[in-house]
């Protein structure tokens, strides 16, 4: 395979929300914790997701969202990050993934990105005009080794990974809530499909290990059938 092999790893509500709202002050990292009934197993999801690859694709704007920019420098960690981002990340951003990653990949658009500004040893910048995740994952396995790639993205862009036939494995953790809302971000949001002729750009699935974990939460391991 020309691209690296990809899993997308992610914690849901049973109604397969991965937010708690519409708002970015709404987050399941932040809110489980706080409700009774969830946050007695969350600590499960963050044990199963220790275990994933070494490689770690995300975007800016969920890391942004989790707060990257008002964190404390972190201590290395042997995980390369590779991180998709046109606006939302700052120069002390790309700083803070250099020093956690064992190397850092940023993918833009923007020509006059803050990465551009950085000089770090383990930085390095895939730029495209206009953006195509496949050739990224080709550049990634092809240029930096990378052969195994977990994804954690928003809804978005886990639909274009969908559309593009770039998913292999789905690794899904099912927590014990209900969230509700159609403006509320979902495992796959993007654009619907509005014919039958685009039916192929669905993804099948077949099943491969469910998991009744402690207090409620469930993990489901699927292959993705192209």
């Amino acid at each position: 395979m020309e691209r690296p092999i990809t899993t997308l790893f992610m914690l849901m509500s049973v109604d397969g929300k991965i937010s708690t709202g519409a708002t970015d002050d709404l987050d399941v990292d932040k809110d489980f914790p706080k409700i009774k009934g969830v946050n007695e197993g969350l600590h499960q999801y963050y044990e199963i997701e220790q275990t994933t690859d070494l490689w770690s694709f995300n975007s800016g704007r969920v890391q942004e969202k989790m707060g990257v920019n008002k964190k404390e420098m972190p201590k290395k960690t042997p995980v390369s990050f590779v991180v998709i981002d046109n606006e939302h990340l700052n120069e002390n951003d790309i700083h803070y993934f250099c020093a956690l990653s064992k190397e850092f990949v940023l993918i833009t658009m923007n020509t006059k990105h803050p990465a551009f500004n950085v000089e770090e040893e383990n930085l390095h910048i895939i730029y495209q005009n206009e953006l195509s995740l496949k050739n990224a994952l080709i550049k990634l396995k092809s240029v930096y080794g990378c052969e195994r790639i977990t994804i954690q993205t928003g809804g978005t862009l886990n639909s274009l990974f969908l559309r593009e036939k770039l998913f292999d494995y789905i690794d899904i953790v099912v927590a014990p809530i209900l969230i509700g809302g159609k403006d509320t971000s979902t495992l796959m949001d993007g654009k619907s499909l509005l014919s039958e002729s685009e039916l192929s750009k669905l993804g099948v699935l077949k099943l491969q290990e469910c998991v009744v974990l402690e207090d409620s939460y469930l993990r489901l391991r699927y292959k993705v059938i192209h």
